[in-house]
């Protein structure tokens, strides 16, 4: 019986409603240097003709595809991807990014010479405009997080291979025996915040991230929902709450409700001075609605309590390190409440 082909890594591209980038996306995939790969393109149930476009696609720059009748979100989307991977890796690619040809070269050859690590981090770059979008990522002590060396001018400060928390959603990289482990993106998430749950709760199974400057991606950043959307603003700190119940320890979990306190107290600063991503939001929109979408933000991640609290206990029983080694880890990679809101 011939055997059947297996290839050495699955990327996976989730799309919705961006007809206009996508093709750029996949041509980039088509062009990478490393070649044992296959391309699967999950769409979320779009309406702008991107459904025509992958179709067209397929068995050309697309190997697989699976069409969703509705938008289950970047984490349903991308589950649904990594059901039809059958690669040793999978690699996650934004459908409004390009990938360098080298990005798959990079992250197998780093994958192959570091076998205990299962995630790595590429260094994604704004397109463009020569300024870091993210390499590696850093969080706060409530749960928030920011890429590291997000919107600095990109000037060779992250060249070095080295350690990261977790990787980027929007060009991450993971062996499938993490996925398996881990189960995937937690599809309650939607959108935002699902990559750091992931990784957290891959590091406290014991798995590390390892951030590869030459895997190189560029981004057109929060173009399906815009930069400075209230449903952007609402889902990333909902699920930053959820964030927190889940995978916190619990000393941290008792004193996040101070550290969200603080952490608004210099958001209010950076939009009275107009400073930061709530000061450009409020130029978009207004202090209320910045108020507002934060306190229907908190609300319903309070509500979700229950649920997160049983998924705590979970991650709890299969933890394969300690509170003490995964605060060491928090405090390791760990961003000032300035640098959070300000930058």
């Amino acid at each position: 019986m011939k055997k059947e082909y297996r290839p050495v890594v699955s990327v996976v591209v989730v799309n919705y409603n961006r007809l206009d980038l996508l093709k750029s996306c996949l041509e980039s995939l088509s062009v990478q240097l490393f070649r044992d790969f296959e391309v699967i393109v999950v769409d979320n149930g779009s309406r702008d003709g991107s459904v025509r476009l992958i179709r067209t696609e397929i068995g050309k720059l697309v190997d697989k595809a699976v069409f969703l009748d509705e938008n289950t979100g970047f984490t349903g989307g991308c589950n649904r991807g990594i059901e039809e991977a059958s690669g040793l890796y999978v690699a996650l690619i934004n459908n409004d990014a390009e990938a360098d040809p080298h990005w798959l070269s990079e992250l197998v050859k780093a994958a192959s010479e570091n076998p205990s690590v299962g995630m790595l981090a590429s260094k994604i770059v704004f397109v463009g405009t020569g300024l870091v979008d993210k390499a590696g990522h850093l969080m706060f002590p409530d749960g928030q997080n920011r890429g590291r060396g997000t919107g600095e001018r990109d000037c060779g400060q992250y060249q070095i291979e080295e350690e990261a928390l977790f990787p980027d959603g929007c060009a991450a990289f993971y062996r499938r025996d993490l996925l398996a482990e881990t189960g995937g993106f937690d599809e309650d998430f939607f959108a935002y915040a699902d990559d750091a749950d992931l990784g957290l709760r891959a590091r406290w199974l014991g798995w590390s991230c390892l951030y590869i400057p030459q895997a190189l991606v560029y981004h057109r950043h929060s173009s399906t929902t815009g930069s400075f959307d209230p449903e952007k603003i609402y889902w990333v700190e909902r699920n930053r709450i959820w964030l927190a119940l889940k995978n916190l320890p619990f000393i941290l979990l008792l004193a996040s409700p101070a550290f969200t306190a603080y952490r608004f107290a210099w958001n209010a600063a950076a939009a009275v001075t107009g400073r930061g991503s709530a000061g450009s939001f409020r130029r978009a929109h207004s202090s209320f609605t910045l108020a507002s979408v934060l306190f229907r933000a908190t609300w319903d991640g309070w509500m979700g309590l229950p649920v997160q609290l049983r998924k705590r206990k979970e991650i709890k029983r299969s933890k394969k390190i300690g509170n003490y080694e995964f605060i060491k880890l928090l405090l390791r990679f760990r961003i000032s409440a300035r640098r959070l809101t300000w930058q």
